[in-house]
C-alpha cells in the first residue's frame, strides 16, 4: 500500500513501523472473512481493512474523530487477521500505534476516563479484586440470577506440591485469575510434579501489564513489564528453566516484553531475555509428552471412577491469544486425547469468543453477541464439559453456559490424579 506519512511521524520510531506495517498491505480482504466484529456488523471500518485504512488516513495527516476512535475500539485484538493474512501484515502493532495516536488527539470524555482507570485499578490488584469478589461471593445467594452468574462461586485450590526437584520453573499467578480460579496454577503445579519440575512464584512479581496496555495506558503496562523482568530475572540467573504462562492472555503480553521495551537501554536486553524465556504450559507440557506418556498409561488402567473421568466428552475453545497471538495450535487438542477425553467437532473455532480482557465491559453488545455464536458453536456436540486456556475467556463463556467451562489442565491433573 503506497503511504505518505505527515511530518510529525516521518523518521519517528512509532512512524517508522507503522509505514513498514502500512506497505505490506495489499487491501485483499481475505482478513474480512475471520474478522469477528465485521461478521457481527458487517461495517468494512469495523474490518482490519477499513481499520488499517483509518489509521492510514490518521498517519498521513488527517484529523482523526470521535467516530474513527469507536471503529479502533471495537477491535478484539484477537489478531484473527493477522493468522489470515498472506502477506504477514502485523495489524496488532498498527493497531497499539493508530490507538495511541487518536486518543491522544481525540481524548476521552470523564465518563470514559474514570471507567479505564477503575478497570485498570481494580483488575490489575489482586488485593482490590479478591477483595470485592470475597464481598459478592459472601451476597451470591441473595442476587438475582442475572448478576448471580457475573460472580463465581468460591473455589477452592487444592494442595500446591513443596518445591523438591532440581528442575525448577516460574508461574505468573495473574492478577484475576487465583481469586476466581485459585485450581488452576496449583493444577499446574502438580502436573509438572509428577514430571520431576517444581513450580515456584516470585513474590516480586505482579499483573503482566496487558490489562494497561490494551486500555492505552503504555506507561502502566510498561512499567508493570519492568517490575516482573526485574522479579524474574533473579530466578532465571539461578537456573529457572522456564516462566510458565496459565492464563494465554498474559502469555502473549510477556513473550511481547522485547519488542515493547527495545528502545528502552537499560531493558531492551533483559525483556528479550525474559521473552525468549516464557512458555505457555501446553508447550512445556508438549514438550514433556514423552515422560507424560507412561504417567496417563498406568493411570488408565486404575479404577472405574478413572475410567468414567477420561471418558468425558469435551469442547475445546482455543484463545485467540493462543492461537492467534502465540501461534500455539494442536497442543492442547492433542494432549486431551492422550489423557482419555474425546474432544468434540467445534466450527468457528479461529472466531473469538468475545471476551478479549476488558472488551467485555467496554463493548457488551458485540462481546455479547459473539459469546452466543461461541457457545453454540461449543454446545452442538453435546459435550460434557467446555474447556478454554485462558481465565478471561473462561469466565466470559460459563456466564452463558449452563454446561461447565473449566481450564484444560485441570483435566489433565485430574486424569492424572492417584486413584
Amino acid at each position: 500500500m503506497q503511504t505518505t506519512l505527515a511530518d510529525s511521524f516521518r523518521n519517528t520510531p512509532e512512524g517508522e513501523v507503522a509505514e513498514r506495517i502500512l506497505r505490506n498491505c495489499v487491501h485483499c480482504g481475505f482478513c474480512l472473512a475471520t474478522c469477528p466484529t465485521y461478521q457481527i456488523l458487517g461495517n468494512e471500518l469495523d474490518s482490519p481493512r477499513g481499520r488499517i485504512y483509518l489509521m492510514k488516513q490518521v498517519l498521513e495527516g488527517a484529523t482523526p474523530t470521535a467516530r474513527t476512535q469507536l471503529h479502533l475500539d471495537r477491535c478484539l485484538t484477537c489478531r484473527n487477521c493477522e493468522t489470515t493474512c498472506p502477506s504477514g501484515v502485523e495489524y496488532g502493532k498498527l493497531l497499539d500505534i493508530g490507538r495511541h495516536i487518536v486518543d491522544d488527539k481525540v481524548g476521552r470524555s470523564m465518563r470514559e476516563t474514570a471507567t479505564r482507570a477503575a478497570l485498570k485499578t481494580s483488575l490489575g490488584s489482586p488485593m482490590l479484586f479478591n477483595s470485592a469478589l470475597k464481598l459478592g461471593q459472601s451476597v451470591r445467594g441473595l442476587m438475582p440470577g442475572f448478576l448471580k452468574t457475573r460472580i463465581p462461586a468460591a473455589e477452592t485450590a487444592g494442595a500446591w506440591p513443596v518445591p523438591r526437584h532440581a528442575r525448577r520453573m516460574l508461574v505468573l499467578q495473574g492478577c484475576v485469575q487465583p481469586g476466581l480460579k485459585p485450581n488452576i496454577n496449583t493444577a499446574t503445579a502438580r502436573v509438572l510434579d509428577r514430571l520431576g519440575i517444581s513450580l515456584v512464584a516470585a513474590d516480586e512479581a505482579g499483573c503482566c501489564g496487558a490489562l494497561a496496555h490494551h486500555l492505552n495506558d503504555t506507561a502502566d503496562g510498561l512499567a508493570a513489564a519492568r517490575r516482573n523482568i526485574d522479579a524474574w530475572l533473579l530466578h532465571l540467573e539461578a537456573g529457572v528453566e522456564a516462566i510458565v504462562m496459565t492464563a494465554s492472555g498474559c502469555g502473549v503480553m510477556v513473550k511481547d516484553y522485547g519488542w515493547l521495551l527495545r528502545h528502552d537501554p537499560r531493558y531492551a536486553d533483559k525483556a528479550a531475555r525474559v521473552s525468549a524465556a516464557t512458555r505457555d504450559i501446553s508447550e512445556i507440557l508438549a514438550a514433556e509428552r514423552d515422560a507424560l506418556a507412561p504417567l496417563l498409561s498406568s493411570r488408565s488402567e486404575g479404577t472405574a471412577h478413572r475410567s468414567q473421568l477420561t471418558e468425558k466428552r469435551i469442547a475445546y475453545h482455543p484463545p485467540c491469544t493462543l492461537q492467534h497471538g502465540q501461534k500455539l495450535t494442536g497442543d492442547v487438542e492433542a494432549l486431551l486425547a492422550q489423557a482419555g477425553f474425546e474432544l468434540t467437532p467445534v466450527a468457528e473455532k479461529h472466531l473469538c469468543c468475545g471476551s478479549a480482557g476488558t472488551y467485555s465491559i467496554l463493548q457488551p453488545e458485540i462481546a455479547g453477541a459473539l459469546k452466543a455464536r461461541k457457545l453454540g458453536h461449543l454446545q452442538a456436540g453435546a459435550p460434557d464439559m467446555i474447556v478454554t486456556a485462558n481465565i478471561g475467556c473462561l469466565t466470559h463463556l460459563q456466564s452463558g453456559s449452563p454446561i461447565p467451562v473449566r481450564h484444560w489442565v485441570e483435566l489433565l491433573d485430574e486424569a492424572l490424579a492417584p486413584s
